[in-house]
């Protein structure tokens, strides 16, 4: 990658990602939301959102427009298209929030901000859908880890979808109110898009590249991949297509989710055993500790897909799926996206501001921009919190689980600390912080 051009405003993605990710830990320990309060309420709404919007899709944007030209070996279609992208996103999420807070009765407001909030963020992800969908389409055939990609974008287009139809049905406008069954039937769908189209599959894609990338791996196994892909858009379109069918006819969802529950795990036991195999046949022997946490995470996929079959099997799916789909959020999305950014914070960052002056000068390796040692400590607090909080979800303890997500939230603060250090070069021997010909970088701005 030297001299690969650098996404402009990556870091400010990742910033304000990490921004909505602590509103929300700090929320959830003042007992805001779900267990304290209905898991489908307004409240939990707020939390829900603020997760897998605010954070979650906000980094995943972030990381795909640095890393998507990397898959498609093509220069990102609309590099100024980043920044209004980020703009609308935070912008449609703040408005949208403050129709669920006026929902739930804390703040008085009209009733459009809700379907006000879902259009910005309707129009922040057509721009970024567009921006790298027209990036991946010049590059066609995909490769293998693209394709995740792409189906992750399609998914998030439905997820989009859904989300503006239930802004009209919460706001109760008469627009809505022709739906008065969709918020019943189409959550399920909802989520399969985001959670498990959108958020999971784009992430094992990406996954595919940076763990061969870091660790010095070959590709992966060309038929496991091809298997976890195929297997991944069967699952996804029994359970939208199946879904939206069972909508439209007024009946039950429940083959539909079996079916594409049972091709998911066929999907998710490939990706973890091809992962597997790039951890086996690495060249760098000794792990690095984004490495080594991100096999942390996808034991907590792992342990989220066998409780999830269990919880169908015993018929205690309905009062466990608080806890799986914490477990999926924290312990697999959130702990896969920190392990990697502790890699692609430094990364980018050393590329910035030594590969100009690469083979002219010394110059401090990637490693040196960051300290393990320390930063370990902060990733053992994280999983163990969200492994103690989907734990004590199950035993319906919620106090016990605040406890447990302050912990997380301390733990994300470290974390945070440690990327403004390798932003800041905080770690870097002095002979080699800045020698001559490199300038230091700006906090959130990358120079591309």
């Amino acid at each position: 990658m030297i001299g690969t051009s650098l996404c402009r405003w990556a870091m400010s993605y990742f910033a304000v990602a990490i921004a909505w990710l602590l509103l929300a830990e700090v929320l959830i320990v003042a007992g805001f939301g779900f267990p304290n309060h209905d898991i489908g309420g307004p409240d939990t709404l707020v939390i829900v959102h603020l997760i897998s919007i605010g954070w979650l899709s906000t980094v995943l944007c972030g990381a795909l427009f640095q890393f998507v030209p990397v898959l498609a070996a093509r220069s990102l279609y609309a590099e100024r298209w980043t920044l209004p992208a980020l703009a609308l996103l935070t912008l449609g999420l703040t408005v949208l929030l403050a129709g669920f807070l006026g929902l739930g009765g804390h703040i008085s407001g009209p009733p459009w901000l809700l379907p006000v909030g879902a259009g910005l963020l309707i129009a922040g992800f057509a721009l970024v859908v567009a921006n790298l969908g027209m990036t991946l389409w010049s590059a066609r055939p995909l490769p293998g880890p693209a394709r995740f990609v792409a189906g992750g974008l399609a998914c998030i287009c439905v997820t989009a979808a859904f989300g503006g139809m239930f802004s009209l049905v919460l706001s109760g406008t008469g627009v809505g109110a022709q739906w008065p069954d969709l918020l019943v039937s189409g959550v399920p769908i909802h989520a399969i898009a985001g959670l498990g189209g959108w958020l999971t599959f784009t992430a094992m894609g990406v996954s595919y590249r940076l763990l061969a990338m870091f660790m010095l791996a070959p590709d992966g196994d060309v038929r496991l991949g091809r298997l976890a892909w195929l297997a991944g858009i069967i699952a996804l379109a029994i359970g939208l297509v199946g879904g939206v069918l069972a909508l439209w006819r007024m009946t039950g969802l429940n083959l539909a989710l079996l079916l594409a529950a049972a091709a998911a795990l066929l999907s998710l036991a490939a990706y973890g055993r091809d992962v597997l195999g790039l951890y086996r046949t690495r060249k760098r022997r000794a792990l690095e500790l984004n490495t080594r946490m991100s096999l942390v995470a996808l034991a907590s996929l792992v342990a989220a897909a066998i409780l999830g079959a269990a919880f169908v099997a015993t018929g205690s799916f309905p009062s466990h799926v608080g806890a799986l789909v914490f477990l999926v959020a924290f312990g697999w999305l959130t702990g896969l996206v920190l392990a990697n950014l502790y890699k692609i914070v430094p990364f980018l960052t050393w590329l910035e501001t030594y590969g100009p002056v690469m083979g002219r000068v010394p110059t401090p390796r990637v490693q040196d921009l960051v300290a393990e040692r320390r930063a370990l400590k902060w990733f053992v607090l994280f999983f163990a919190g969200s492994w103690a909080a989907t734990l004590m979800l199950l035993i319906e303890a919620p106090l016990g689980f605040r406890v447990a997500v302050a912990v997380v939230m301390v733990a994300t603060l470290g974390l945070s600390e440690e990327f403004i250090r390798a932003r800041r070069l905080a770690d870097v021997a002095e002979p080699l912080r800045l020698p001559t010909g490199a300038a230091a970088p700006h906090l959130l701005i990358s120079r591309n």
